[in-house]
């Protein structure tokens, strides 16, 4: 099976993650097929609980379950504050499947040891400080992880003042460019405040391209596998 047979389901549970996921699978592999499947209402009640609920993990199952019986050959999770979810199921299925972040967090364990981490939704800076902390034991690196939450980014964001989510975002990337080596942006939806931004003074990392190239080489390795 060559690349362009590829079908991969898209998990979602914000629109906001949506476009920049496809951008990035059409400038890198737009051959691919894509199969997207949302729960919109799981960013909300996480925004209101602050945890994944196990109600909530059952439904982010479902979603996954719905995109296996499509026949998709890997699933990609979009959102990043249901990482820790994917380690605890991905073993129920037969096809690949990532999380939104792990690449890009593995990446920047690699390239710094001070890691600036912004994030949008009050429940993704703690779960990508603490990845990143067991990232970091596994590579036996220290790091020391500095984490901004702004939900009033992703408000404006959700009502669609996209210009004023970008600003919000560059005067944290300002701040943090002072004392650390590399900057994650925890989220798919963040990854567009990049585009707009004029200057950096050191590098950024964004998950949607660093997770499309990951998923299609997880598919490849298990075709050569079999």
């Amino acid at each position: 099976m060559s690349e362009a047979d590829y079908r991969i389901g898209l998990v979602h549970a914000t629109m906001n993650s949506v476009q920049p996921i496809l951008n990035a699978f059409q400038v890198h592999v737009p051959q691919v097929t894509l199969v997207n499947f949302m729960d919109e209402s799981l960013i909300f009640e996480l925004n209101e609980t602050g945890i994944v609920t196990k109600g909530m993990a059952r439904r982010l199952l479902n979603l996954v379950e719905k995109a296996v019986m499509s026949g998709v050959d890997g699933i990609l999770l979009t959102c990043s504050s249901f990482t820790p979810v994917v380690a605890e199921i991905r073993h129920l299925f037969d096809v690949p499947m990532l999380s939104a972040d792990l690449s890009m967090l593995e990446k920047a364990v690699e390239m710094g040891s001070r890691i600036g981490v912004i994030a949008t939704v009050e429940a993704a800076g703690p779960t990508t400080a603490t990845i990143l902390e067991k990232i970091s034991l596994e590579k036996q690196k220290d790091v020391v992880v500095k984490t901004v939450v702004i939900p009033e980014a992703f408000k404006e964001l959700q009502n669609g003042n996209r210009t004023k989510h970008d600003e919000l975002i560059h005067r944290e990337v300002q701040e943090l460019s002072n004392d650390c080596d590399v900057i994650l942006f925890a989220q798919f939806s963040m990854a567009r405040a990049l585009e707009t931004l004029d200057i950096t003074t050191i590098p950024i990392l964004t998950s949607p391209e660093i997770s499309v190239k990951s998923i299609v080489a997880e598919i490849s390795k298990k075709e050569i596998n079999v």
